[in-house]
């Protein structure tokens, strides 16, 4: 059975992008989708999973002084990374609604960070590139503990830290691509996520 996302959960998501540009969820993803999500990653680690690079297309390239996580494109037909996939595409049919953003699909990666990997601060779209609109983390770490790092790291646009976000299974952030700086801190243990970003096929769009 394939898990809904309420009219009432897609109204919040929708005012805290309008007021703030993102939001920290915890309990929009089912418990049993996270765990399968997680058994999955753990199952693949040493086989499926390759460095991550920076950039895109031609200019794409694997800077280890930049990013040293591992990543694995989720799969539609794969039956564990479609169920995750239904409630993003939930997701962007009811931001639609209500936002006007005009976003047309949806990519999303699993990344694990082995002992010691980081992601230094980024932005995830270009200013002006109108690709990649909106971004998703959705973190798989049980019994997480403050001295394990690893945290999520938000920046607003003058580089002061809006949140730290514990990397805690079931947490899911949004926020706008192209506004919002962000950096993953070392971790002292394996650190699963999915990353995923929503983007738009032309440059109208509202909001």
């Amino acid at each position: 059975m394939v898990s809904q996302v309420s009219e009432a959960m897609l109204d919040v998501i929708a005012d805290a992008l309008v007021d703030k540009g993102y939001i920290l969820l915890s309990d929009i993803i089912p418990d049993y989708v996270s765990l399968a999500l997680l058994e999955k990653m753990q199952a693949q680690q040493d086989i499926d999973f390759k460095k991550a690079a920076i950039g895109r297309g031609i200019e794409q390239q694997i800077n280890t002084e930049i990013r040293s996580d591992k990543i694995s494109w989720l799969d539609n037909q794969d039956h564990t990374d479609r169920e995750y996939l239904s409630i993003m595409s939930q997701l962007k049919d009811g931001l639609n609604r209500r936002l006007f953003m005009g976003l047309f699909d949806f990519e999303s990666h699993y990344a694990v960070y082995e002992p010691g990997a980081f992601y230094k601060k980024h932005v995830d779209a270009l200013h002006g590139s109108q690709n990649r609109i909106l971004s998703t983390v959705f973190f798989l770490n049980p019994d997480w503990q403050d001295s394990d790092g690893g945290e999520l790291i938000i920046y607003d646009e003058f580089d002061a830290p809006l949140e730290v976000v514990n990397p805690n299974i079931g947490t899911l952030v949004l926020f706008l691509s192209e506004r919002f700086p962000h950096e993953v801190r070392p971790t002292t243990k394996t650190r699963n996520s999915i990353a995923g970003w929503f983007r738009v096929s032309n440059t109208n769009h509202g909001f």
